[in-house]
């Protein structure tokens, strides 16, 4: 089955329903496409509303809309995936976020995963399917 994998940006635009990203998300999972984020996000957006003005309202409308997206965990496998690409962009020199690593090792470990975002950071992931929205 193939799955897409929500960077936060994305995430937020689906929270949110901002950008016909929610619809988009919606259409996707009725054609069968496993739709979801992952625990490293999951803290992006986390962090994001503690410092929010509407910490409750925002919590509360963060969990409904986790409750219909898969939530993959940053586990061994990952991590030493992780610490593999982590290596390669060094080398290269491309430096690059702590959680955008984390995202491409969880992507590339589920196998047959697009990651959706807003920017471009994670196209310096060698393998790694990307899809701008």
């Amino acid at each position: 089955m193939k799955k897409l994998l929500l960077d936060s940006g994305i995430l937020s635009d689906f929270i949110n329903r901002r950008r016909s990203v929610y619809d988009r998300v919606k259409e996707l999972a009725s054609q069968r496409v496993r739709i979801g984020t992952c625990v490293p996000v999951v803290a992006e957006i986390a962090f994001g509303i503690e410092g929010s003005k509407s910490r409750e309202q925002n919590m509360q409308r963060f969990l409904s809309a986790l409750s219909s997206l898969a939530v993959w965990p940053f586990d061994q496998e990952a991590a030493f995936r992780y610490g593999i690409l982590a290596a390669e962009l060094r080398k290269t020199g491309r430096p690059m976020q702590v959680v955008d690593m984390m995202v491409g090792a969880i992507a590339l470990n589920l196998g047959d995963c697009k990651v959706v975002t807003t920017d471009s950071d994670l196209l310096s992931i060698p393998d790694l399917v990307v899809e701008k929205w």
